[in-house]
């Protein structure tokens, strides 16, 4: 390791201490966790980020140490993220949604030592610590004999003493783990100065200002919080409004009632949020700049729909944990942009100082279509414990993504699906993401996901879960017509089944291996 430096500005935890400096006593973070909201100033922040700091120190834990952080969407979470950075010590922020084995071999394969939890977060949160024999153990909860209460710790500690530690070049920030819906999850190793290059990047080319405000609605385990609300706006003073779930009236009045100006989401919430009719006719949103929709099938229709009811533009967003956002808008600031506005379907541009190219199937370098390789500091330094994942999925510096884009003659980007979720049937090569997109034109359908079947002659063949908004929902077979007018005939679902909800994921996301267990086990009970 590089000899370390010991200047703050290398160390992510105090990424807002200039804000706090200059931005002191105004609103850091508003939590609607908790039965009356409760609002914490940059100051107040960043001097709880010092406590919990020292207060770690105190307790034996120092620099590389690792902390599992189990909590749900409420400030705690925030200060305890950065304010361990802050003493070299390495967070693991936990998605708690995970089965009590998972979150063992995730506590195993970290090596944490120390956690601070909520216990509220998962039932048996308390035991799986304790049963690791995890030291100092800190709760956010009622005391339970053997932890210690998580207001007393910061009470106690001392602020101004706090050791910064030095931080190396490419030294680990935190570890986040994969959702893991295929085998175990994975850590991702991520340097405190690859993120603040991220951070300091997004600041220089799509500013943000100090009364800008970001409405969070969904998981702070998942690095799409942090990356796309979180870090922008405390690092300018700005502030964020936490929502302790996804419940669309909830969202949307806190969208209004607090004056955000920007929100995130994957697009079955914002289709929920669309349904939600009457009361969005009785709200206004003046203050909105933007809001962004990813992680799944979007659908111009949806942006358009979104783009009308908010009044305000869509972003179609890209990022990935291993490797940040390396496609976006055109940057606000570059007079040297010349690509013009971002179609509808498209995640945007090559994104400032990054570097991309893609590898078509053949292995060979395609401009305009293969598999993503992005190279930029915010790329992970690797897998933890799995030096062979490493090995493979980093290369000459670049990160294979795994994901199918298409650019078109003015280097917008297009998401087409995942490699692993690629198939073919009979001999034809299906993305999900394409008969996704067919489905969710159709009038009736709210939302889709499709995943390969077995079939007699073509081998694979896809199918699809849809959820509806008419009552009673369209005929099974209207709905493979409408694909079949629309689309190309291979790829039309053979089977469609109606579900009143999707499976999601702990982080927001459809679960496709889910969903591809429920469309089989439907196939069995219907033979």
């Amino acid at each position: 390791m590089d000899r370390p430096n010991t200047d703050p500005e290398k160390n992510l935890g105090y990424f807002n201490r200039q804000a706090a400096a200059d931005h002191g006593t105004r609103t850091a973070i508003i939590d609607l966790s908790r039965p009356a909201p409760f609002h914490l100033t940059h100051a107040d922040l960043n001097d709880r980020m010092n406590r919990i700091a020292a207060a770690l120190q105190v307790r034996g834990m120092s620099r590389g140490d690792r902390l599992l952080l189990a909590t749900g969407n409420r400030f705690e979470f925030i200060e305890v993220f950065f304010g361990a950075m802050r003493a070299g010590i390495v967070p693991i922020p936990l998605n708690h949604k995970l089965g009590a084995d998972t979150i063992r071999f995730v506590i195993s394969d970290a090596d944490a030592r120390a956690a601070v939890i909520s216990p509220e977060c998962h039932p048996e949160i308390e035991a799986l610590v304790d049963e690791a024999g995890l030291s100092p153990k800190i709760s956010t909860g009622t005391q339970t004999p053997g932890w210690e209460a998580y207001e007393n710790v910061l009470a106690a500690a001392d602020a101004a003493q706090v050791a910064s530690p030095g931080i190396g070049a490419r030294e680990t920030a935190f570890l986040p783990y994969t959702s893991g819906s295929t085998g175990v999850p994975k850590g991702v190793l991520l340097p405190h100065d690859g993120m603040l290059w991220a951070i300091r990047a997004a600041q220089h080319y799509w500013p943000l200002e100090a009364d800008d405000r970001a409405l969070i609605a969904g998981p702070l385990f998942h690095k799409n919080a942090m990356r796309v609300s979180v870090k922008p706006m405390l690092r300018v003073g700005a502030s964020v409004v936490i929502l302790p779930l996804f419940e669309p009236k909830m969202f949307l009045n806190a969208l209004a009632e607090y004056d955000c100006t920007h929100s995130g989401g994957v697009p079955a919430m914002y289709r929920m949020a669309l349904a939600e009719k009457d009361l969005l006719a009785t709200l206004a949103f003046p203050r909105l700049k933007c809001l962004e929709m990813g992680s799944a099938v979007v659908g111009a229709d949806l942006i358009a729909a979104v783009e009308t009811a908010f009044d305000t533009p869509v972003i179609e967003a890209y990022g990935l944990t291993e490797g940040g956002g390396p496609l976006r808008e055109p940057p606000e600031n570059d007079p040297e942009t010349s690509h013009g506005p971002v179609p509808r379907g498209s995640c945007g541009i090559i994104a400032p100082e990054v570097e991309v190219k893609m590898i078509d199937t053949a292995g060979t370098e395609n401009p305009s279509e293969g598999e993503l390789w992005v190279r930029s500091p915010a790329v992970l330094t690797g897998y933890n414990n799995r030096p062979e994942l490493t090995a493979e999925r980093i290369v000459d510096g670049y990160l294979r993504t795994g994901d199918i884009f298409r650019c078109d003659e003015d280097g917008h980007f297009f998401f087409m699906g995942r490699t692993d979720d690629q198939f073919s049937c009979g001999g034809e090569n299906i993305n999900p993401k394409e008969v996704e997109l067919l489905l969710v034109q159709h009038p009736d359908v709210v939302d889709a996901v499709v995943a390969p079947i077995p079939h007699d002659i073509k081998g694979l063949a896809p199918a699809a879960l849809i959820t509806v908004r008419t009552t009673p929902a369209p005929d099974e077979d209207a709905v493979k017509q409408f694909t079949l007018d629309h689309g190309p005939a291979y790829a039309h679902p053979r089977r469609v089944f109606v579900v009143d909800q999707m499976p999601f994921n702990g982080a927001g996301k459809i679960d496709r291996a889910l969903a591809k267990a429920e469309m089989l086990s439907r196939i069995v009970a219907s033979d």
